[in-house]
């Protein structure tokens, strides 16, 4: 599963908010203050994530790429994507959009990939 980031998605909120109306995932927002590249990890769930506002870039956790990205850009992000943020000198706001309405913390946790999917079959069960 390939980290995917779309350039230029959208130009403002409104567009967002159409495009999660189509999707049906839940939006929350997240800022992230100015910090080091995370390590590289996954989470059980897929996520989309919308720049607002600032830039950084993605690691791409299969090919070691550093992918830009900055507002306007969505990523797509499926359930056992490995991936990191990288360096944050300013801060980042996105909306990160996830299936379900509940606290970020539990649908969003973020696991080290030496605990990640090792089989096809147990990427797929992620993904139900």
């Amino acid at each position: 599963m390939a980290l995917d980031v779309r350039r230029k998605f959208f130009k403002n909120r409104s567009q967002v908010m159409n495009d999660l109306a189509k999707t049906g995932l839940w939006p929350t927002t997240f800022v992230s203050p100015e910090s080091p590249e995370l390590p590289l990890h996954w989470h059980d769930v897929e996520v989309h994530t919308y720049v607002l506002e600032g830039s950084t870039y993605m690691v791409d956790g299969e090919t070691g790429e550093q992918v830009p990205v900055e507002a306007g850009d969505k990523i797509v992000l499926p359930a056992g994507t490995l991936h990191a943020e990288g360096i944050v000198d300013e801060r980042v706001v996105y909306i990160v959009a996830l299936p379900e309405a509940s606290n970020l913390e539990p649908l969003y946790r973020m696991h080290p990939p030496e605990t990640g999917p090792s089989t096809s079959d147990s990427r797929e069960d992620l993904t139900r």
